[in-house]
């Protein structure tokens, strides 16, 4: 393959299909952090639900069967992260973190005792989530550009990649235009203020939490549901710290954060595309450096925009009633 072989149509809808991992992760982390809590641990709650939602999917032959018990799992592991974050005022980067090193090493574990495969589960086959087909797309399917976009862009993805671009604008509104996230940005830039005024900042914190399990539930259901069609290993291969640097990106805000995500799904697209390709000069990149593309541009990302990136002013800090 050579480098006039690469098409940039497969690399946009690759980044189409890559990004919905990211996006489900960050949007989760937007509700958590811009509440004041700290949630490194969305790498351990993917993980955790991609098994569960892969072991569940392939014993009933149902995705959404599969889709609902990775929502449960992953909800239960952020309820226990507010308990040690929220209710016994513990380090949040030590209970993300733990969280991510238990669920790396016990949902291997699980899968090897109940499957014996080598720690994955079987392919699911059938369980897997159908693929949306837009009314037209035989009709328009040889029309130049238009049928690429309506059959590939547009159509030809899984519920889960449209129910992503969707949740942007939708965590927007909740943010910004209700009470619910006008209360959960005062106990993330001013807690006590927000306590002075009624509003009280454990629940809320609670609640942002359970939210965020809820919406990082569907990160662990694409990987294997829709993407991959088993549970492997540390599949998630960090997308829970690329989630964190797409809201660095976005400096906590949900538009900017998208583009963050789909920036990253790009260059992960790119670096697939780029694997076995005679570059012009370089010839063909070895395989391991490729696969070092989007957490190359992850350090770039964070050298240059840490320093100008705003997080909430009570972030990772516990929050004590004044008395």
């Amino acid at each position: 393959m050579t480098f006039e072989d690469l098409h940039l149509g497969s690399i946009v809808v690759s980044t189409v299909r890559n990004a919905p991992v990211l996006i489900f992760a960050a949007m989760a982390g937007l509700f958590a952090e811009r509440s004041g809590v700290i949630d490194i641990g969305l790498e351990g709650k993917i993980l955790a639900s991609a098994f569960v939602s892969a072991a569940v999917a392939f014993t009933t032959q149902n995705p959404w069967y599969g889709i609902l018990a990775g929502m449960a799992v992953s909800i239960a592991l952020a309820t226990l992260q507010g308990y040690v974050a929220v209710t016994q005022k513990g380090n949040q980067l030590v209970a993300g973190i733990a969280i991510n090193i238990a669920m790396s090493g016990l949902t291997f574990v699980v899968a090897q005792y109940f499957f014996q495969q080598g720690g994955r589960t079987p392919d699911l086959g059938e369980a897997r989530l159908p693929y949306v087909t837009l009314p037209g797309s035989e009709a328009v399917a040889d029309v130049p550009v238009l049928g690429w976009i309506w059959t590939q862009l547009l159509g030809g993805h899984s519920v889960l990649v449209y129910a992503a671009f969707a949740l942007v604008p939708l965590v927007h509104w909740v943010l910004y235009q209700t009470r619910f996230g006008l209360r959960l940005r005062a106990c993330g830039e001013n807690p006590h203020a927000a306590d002075a005024a009624g509003v009280s900042v454990e629940r809320t914190r609670y609640m942002s939490m359970l939210i965020a399990g809820f919406l990082c539930s569907f990160s662990g259901a694409y990987l294997a549901i829709v993407q991959s069609g088993f549970f492997l290993r540390d599949m998630s291969a960090g997308a829970g710290y690329l989630a964190l640097t797409a809201m660095v990106f976005g400096n906590w805000r949900p538009f900017f954060t998208f583009l963050g995500c789909l920036m990253f799904g790009f260059f992960t697209a790119v670096q697939i595309q780029l694997e076995g390709v005679d570059l012009p000069v370089v010839g063909r990149i070895p395989g391991a450096l490729i696969q070092m593309v989007p957490y190359v541009v992850t350090v770039v990302v964070l050298a240059g925009l840490m320093a100008k990136s705003v997080a909430p002013k009570a972030i990772g800090v516990p929050f004590v009633k004044s008395r």
